[in-house]
């Protein structure tokens, strides 16, 4: 499973985010939206974003059990796949 979280600096729900993820996804990979123009373009004020598998799972405001669910397929009690 190949997740990606696209944050900038300065976002306290991208910091949330990647501290989540740390937590349940540590080889999840994070982009910094705005060190290129066209995802600074593409995600705007959407951060956080996680994507799994190249599709958006999440943006925004979320909590970490929706986290959690998209990690496991939406299977509660389960860990990424």
């Amino acid at each position: 499973m190949a997740i990606v979280l696209y944050s900038r600096r300065g976002c306290h729900l991208c910091e949330q985010a990647e501290e989540w993820l740390g937590w349940h996804a540590p080889d999840a990979v994070t982009v910094d939206v705005d060190a290129a123009a066209d995802l600074a373009h593409r995600y705007g004020t959407r951060v956080p974003v996680i994507e799994i598998d190249g599709r958006v799972a999440l943006e925004g405001r979320f909590d970490e059990a929706a986290l959690v669910r998209c990690l496991t397929g939406g299977r509660a009690g389960e860990g990424p796949a």
